[in-house]
């Protein structure tokens, strides 16, 4: 009997951990990514949580564990550079974590570590999506067609295939953060160390520099505000950037020095995806086109790999109605027991989500400080938070992606 087929739609790390997943329970994968090659680069992304538990039993601990960032630990500094606070960071998921690895070599240890029988094809896009009975049918901008037992949307926050598919009022809840991020590898210094150093200014700026494992540094510029920046041509954006900031002082300079000559200049403004739902018939969503969470929320690489698994799983237990040990998933799929998966995996990633999404009220004004007053007050609650009697609450903001739930059952094929 012919291996029912799934398409997904974006070589992200949720992307290649269904694929991982889904081909190691019988299916056969094709995966497609609008990049016209693999994607390098980008900045730190971490293993937290249940992810720890998903990465041992893909065997692929110890490989992730040698791309490390070479990032020991993360502090909060003055202007003239001086540690005024250090952030926790003591076991696997402190504010540095054990597994901390630049997005690009993440998603690199996956790709490579694909089975046999996962296509992957760059340079295309899904074009148009009918759910039917039988099938789902996906057509891509290259004009290839395929009749799948399942799509799998693993897209951006502004994922287009999702928009295809999820389109009545309310299937989409978009929530702009106000805030915008905007990420480049700079050179190394001799002052950079191996800690992800933090400057906030007043006027809701941050500075942030972090060390990877090339001997370059990788920056961010993150400020609230009400100008958006994404889109915009590279001079447009450092100039917008060199206005907002400045007077800040600390290394901004060397900062949008670096943006104005590196190759990997990206910038994003915060939004938060949340939907009542991931699943549509034959149509899955994982990753940030189903909950982004940003870097607000944290936890977004490990919310991905985990997503993969619990889908395949999800689908190798609904076969029988059950969530029962299968060694894999044979022979095409009929819409209800695909539907009945998708609601097992929607169901058991919800909590998960639901947890790392709540950002309290007020949390972006205290991060993003606008005034001298406000910054005052900041630094005062990191005080606080960050001494020794509270220091194990403050440990605990970084609990993400954490669940005392088991995974759901799963046998591979192989």
């Amino acid at each position: 009997m012919s291996a029912p087929h799934a398409v997904i739609s974006g070589a992200s790390i949720a992307g290649l951990s269904a694929a991982w997943w889904l081909r190691r329970t019988g299916w056969e994968v094709t995966v497609v990514e609008r990049a016209p090659s693999f994607r390098t680069g980008g900045q730190n992304v971490d293993v937290r949580g249940v992810a720890h538990e998903v990465l041992e039993r893909m065997g692929l601990v110890d490989a992730v564990r040698a791309a490390n960032t070479t990032e020991t630990g993360t502090v909060l500094v003055r202007q003239d550079g001086s540690v005024r606070a250090e952030l926790p960071s003591d076991g696997p998921d402190g504010a540095t974590a054990e597994l901390e690895v630049l997005r690009g070599d993440l998603a690199r240890i996956l790709l490579d570590d694909l089975p046999d029988g996962v296509e992957v094809l760059y340079g295309d896009t899904v074009a148009a999506v009918t759910d039917r009975e039988d099938a789902v049918t996906v057509v891509t901008t290259g004009r290839r067609r395929f009749d799948a037992d399942l799509l799998v949307v693993a897209e951006g926050v502004r994922s287009s295939t999702r928009d295809l598919v999820f389109t009545d009022p309310g299937d989409v809840d978009p929530r702009d953060l106000g805030v915008t991020m905007a990420f480049g590898t700079i050179p190394r210094t001799a002052d950079d160390d191996d800690r992800w150093r933090w400057y906030t200014a007043v006027g809701g700026r941050q500075v942030h520099l972090r060390p990877d494992p090339y001997g370059t540094t990788r920056a961010i510029l993150a400020y609230a505000g009400e100008d958006d920046l994404v889109d915009r041509g590279r001079g447009d954006l450092v100039d917008a950037l060199r206005r907002r900031y400045e007077g800040v002082g600390w290394e901004t300079d060397r900062v949008l020095e670096g943006f104005a000559a590196t190759d990997d200049l990206y910038v994003d403004r915060l939004t938060q995806i949340r939907m009542p739902s991931w699943r549509r018939g034959r149509v899955a969503l994982v990753g940030d086109a189903a909950w982004c969470v940003t870097p607000m929320g944290g936890g977004g690489a490990s919310l991905a790999l985990t997503g993969g698994y619990v889908l395949a799983a999800s689908l190798v237990g609904a076969v029988d109605g059950a969530a029962v040990d299968r060694d894999f998933v044979d022979g095409p799929l009929d819409r209800a027991t695909v539907e009945r998966a998708l609601t097992s995996f929607d169901d058991w990633m919800r909590p998960l989500v639901d947890d790392v999404q709540g950002i309290p009220d007020g949390m972006i004004r205290f991060a993003y400080p606008r005034s001298r007053v406000g910054l005052a007050a900041r630094r005062a609650a990191d005080a606080v938070l960050l001494g020794t009697p509270l220091r194990k609450l403050a440990a605990r903001m970084t609990q993400v992606a954490d669940t005392e739930r088991p995974l759901p059952p799963l046998v591979t094929a192989s």
